[in-house]
Formats: structure tokens, sequence, C-alpha cells
């Protein structure tokens, strides 16, 4: 996958857009900018966005020319963030250290998600506020009718059930699965369904 993602950063225009993930820009100015965790971060629209508001950014993916537009996408709006090269199921994250985790559109194989999920909730403070969207099972269908992006592969989707699940010991503020319009670059864009989570950690 590393490779897939390479290739498709490596072009010269920001493949998802520049601008935030929307339910990201809707939610964050919510919460008190401390720091936050991006993983999985691509060319850095959320990260360089968190940084304008004030946030300590620390975001990291498997991608390196993912990293090399997030810093000149970070450069350009005069602010800084950290970026590192680092792959979900191995970076090391300080414990109990984030006062925030923004996570979208990461899809991770069912026998994945536990894991990976653990780790991302043990770097996270107490009352730490998770925010996070993926696409639902029903985005197949959408993918039919509207070509608006994600996997292909049903098992790498989710319910709102399956979110739920993954945020045990979390209070749930806000979870959902509704229809929405995407309007992020290439590969996002068109009438999408989605898991929407925000989640705040016991």
């Amino acid at each position: 996958m590393k490779t897939f993602w390479d290739e498709r950063y490596s072009q010269k225009e920001y493949v998802y857009g520049t601008e935030p993930n929307e339910f990201f820009r809707d939610q964050l100015p919510l919460l008190e900018p401390k720091s936050i965790l991006l993983p999985a971060e691509g060319e850095g629209r959320n990260a360089v966005y968190a940084a304008t508001r004030g946030w300590n950014v620390h975001a990291f993916d498997q991608s390196i020319e993912g990293r090399k537009k997030a810093l000149a996408l970070a450069a350009m709006h005069n602010v800084n963030i950290t970026y590192e090269i680092a792959d979900v199921l191995t970076v090391q994250l300080p414990h109990n250290h984030f006062d925030a985790i923004g996570l979208f559109f990461a899809h991770f194989h069912a026998q994945q998600r536990e894991q990976i999920h653990a780790r991302f909730l043990s770097s996270l403070r107490s009352n730490g506020t998770i925010i996070f969207e993926v696409f639902s099972t029903k985005q197949i269908e959408y993918q039919q009718q509207y070509g608006s992006g994600g996997p292909q592969q049903k098992e790498l989707l989710y319910t709102a059930g399956d979110v739920e699940t993954l945020f045990v010991g979390c209070d749930l503020l806000l979870l959902e699965e509704k229809e929405i319009v995407l309007n992020e670059g290439e590969f996002h864009n068109g009438k999408a369904s989605v898991v929407r989570c925000v989640a705040r950690k016991r």
C-alpha cells in the first residue's frame, strides 16, 4: 500500500484538495487548541488546518510523497507541523499524550481495527476527543451510482455499530450514518455514505 499512496501523492495536484475535511472543519473549532494526533494524514490538509487554528500538530503517514506535500502546504500557510513517516501497525506513540485525534477516511481490515484503534486511544489523554469519519458499508452502492470514491471491498467499510465497538471506553457525543456530498479533490467527489463520530475518552 505504501507504493500505491506514494504514486497517488506524487501528482503535482493535491489529489484530495487543500481544504480540510468538512466534518473536521466543523468540529475542531469547538475544542480548545492543544495537541492533536492525525494518523494517515496524507497530503496534510487537516494538519495544516489544525495548525492554523493554533493546535500543536503531530501527523504521520506511510507515504514519503504525502509528507513532502504536507510540509509544502504548511510552508505556504506559514505554520509548523510535525509529520512522521510511520505505519499504523508499528508507529510508536506516547501514552496519554494527545488532547485530540482526527482520523478521516482511514480504512483498515476488520481484523486489524481493534489493535490499531487501541494504539490510538492509548495515546489520548482522559477527556480527550476523537473526531472520526469513514465510508459506510452503503458506499459500495454510492460508488456505482456516483463514483464518489472509497474502498471497493466491503470488509474495509464500516457500520455505525462497528464504530461504536471501536470506541469502547469512550462517551459517544455523536454517532451517525448519513448521506453527504463530498468535494475533496479528484477521488472524493459526489454523493457518499459515511459514518461520523465524535467521542470523548473517559
